[in-house]
């Protein structure tokens, strides 16, 4: 580890920063508030785009892909919608350069305004339903059930690499249903997926709720979400789904003639990940040593260096090495044998333990001799001595094992940092002293809701699902409720 990596502790903003670029995940770009993800990042987000886009075809969904640029008064049909993403458009309002004739260089050609200006889409809904009011016209039309993977852009002022960038990558869903039901539970079976790829794959436990009207998607009747709880007590929305009831389709003047012969509007859904679940893959599980993968996700599962002194030496173990990698790949573990003669043992063994590679086989010519392989797991930094026969077997087992195992030491700190107040005393207390999730009693107004969030800047990340109706009073207004929701200061 570099001298100068911050820990946790000391300064958690740097040691994100400092994962996020010496692990090669990404870098700052010559655009303000946008990155270059790099080779080693974009792989970990291949594999998470790569297991969700499974998912949603295996729910009998399609990939699409819909234009970036958006006409601007598309944006004005759907009032809320404009409201919400008014602040975070970029907008294009010309073509074409020119070069400056006073030699100060290049200059926007003022004949070659465009008549109507185009929004960068920051999110498609707009664009997908003026699509889709030509792809509907009778019940035998629905459902329509698309996927896009894409870029967006929202234009940030303060942003932080995958968590908060100008541009970022993420996938869209939009559907469309001919029956207030069915987009209920489009968006439900949607948040569901979301849940499990991120219990299974990324081992993050997460609640799953409703966001306050506050909280809400602009133009949304009801957003469903998941909530992550990372290591420094924020939480982060890992992801949202939303019942857009049949307010795009009103927008667009989507309608379908029914069974029945009426003509009526259709129901909508739309819901989505992005670029930051790699932001929250790192702070979930990562520590003072550097990254943290797991392994269903890892890039590269498993790591083999050769341990030699001379070219003899070289030959023999690397050759044995090539065995072991050959059998590896061939059953499809993602493992790599790192050859090279340009860097000694001990800096490859930093550097992927930086990397959070899962596991590092070490194999030096007493392996050879003695049939055995020296083998570290990242996430509990403990070493072993193995026997080669059947080394495929115990790879494999040490791999579902450090899955499992991040997943319930996240499981373990999400409970450690989980209190409940009464009062708001309490409350601020818990906030300022442990953070994490605190469920507390609120008396369903904005305007408490919004109160809080000023003089505490803890937001209510949900109300979970099948909560238990207990009843209290406000910690802050003092009124009656219902029922607890969850508060946090989040990303």
């Amino acid at each position: 580890m570099a001298k100068d990596f911050s820990t946790r502790e000391e300064n958690y903003s740097k040691w994100y920063n400092d994962i996020v670029q010496r692990a090669d995940l990404a870098e700052n770009s010559a655009v303000r508030g946008c990155m270059v993800i790099k080779p080693y990042g974009y792989a970990l987000w291949e594999r998470m785009q790569g297991a969700l886009d499974k998912m949603f075809k295996d729910t009998g969904h399609s990939n699409a892909y819909f234009p970036i640029f958006i006409p601007k008064s598309f944006f004005s049909k759907e009032a809320d919608h404009v409201e919400g993403f008014a602040k975070e458009c970029a907008v294009v309002t010309h073509y074409r350069l020119k070069n400056d004739p006073d030699g100060k260089g290049v200059v926007v050609d003022e004949d070659a305004k465009l008549e109507e200006e185009l929004i960068i889409r920051p999110t498609s809904e707009t664009i997908i339903w003026d699509t889709y009011r030509n792809w509907v016209q009778s019940y035998r039309d629905l459902p329509i059930l698309v996927n896009q993977w894409a870029n967006v852009v929202r234009w940030e002022m303060r942003t932080r690499m995958f968590l908060r960038t100008a541009e970022f990558l993420w996938q869209e869903g939009h559907t469309a249903h001919a029956t207030k039901e069915e987009a209920l539970e489009e968006t439900r079976q949607m948040l569901d997926v979301y849940a499990e790829f991120a219990e299974k794959f990324m081992a993050i436990p997460v609640l799953k709720g409703v966001k306050s009207e506050n909280e809400r998607f602009a133009g949304a009747l009801e957003t469903f979400c998941i909530e992550a709880l990372m290591q420094d007590g924020k939480a982060l929305q890992a992801g949202t789904s939303h019942f857009l009831g049949q307010n795009f389709a009103k927008a667009f003047d989507v309608k379908f003639t029914s069974k029945e012969g009426k003509l009526e509007y259709v129901w909508a859904t739309s819901w989505g990940v992005s670029t930051r679940l790699v932001g929250a893959l790192i702070m979930a599980h990562s520590d003072d040593n550097g990254l943290v993968i797991p392994p269903k996700l890892a890039p590269i599962q498993v790591v083999i260096v050769p341990i030699y002194k001379n070219q003899e030496q070289y030959d023999l173990v690397c050759n044995k090495a090539r065995e072991i990698y050959d059998t590896l790949k061939n059953s499809g573990i993602r493992v790599k044998l790192d050859d090279r003669d340009t860097h000694k043992p001990g800096w490859k063994f930093n550097e992927y333990e930086f990397k959070g590679v899962p596991l590092r086989i070490a194999l030096g010519p007493r392996d050879v001799e003695n049939n055995t392989v020296e083998i570290a797991r990242r996430d509990t930094l403990e070493k072993g001595f193995y026997q080669q026969a059947d080394l495929l077997n115990k790879i494999e087992h040490l791999l579902e094992n450090i899955q499992d195992n991040l997943f319930h030491k996240a499981v373990t700190f999400r409970e450690s940092k989980t209190f409940y107040a009464d009062s708001w005393e309490e409350f601020n207390q818990l906030l300022d002293e442990k953070g994490g999730f605190i469920y507390a009693h609120w008396d369903g107004t904005g305007e408490t809701e919004q109160i809080i969030k000023e003089k505490t800047k803890a937001t209510i990340r949900c109300i979970p699902l099948n909560n238990k109706m207990t009843e209290g009073k406000c910690i802050y207004s003092g009124k009656p409720s219902a029922q607890r929701v969850v508060f946090a200061r989040a990303y």
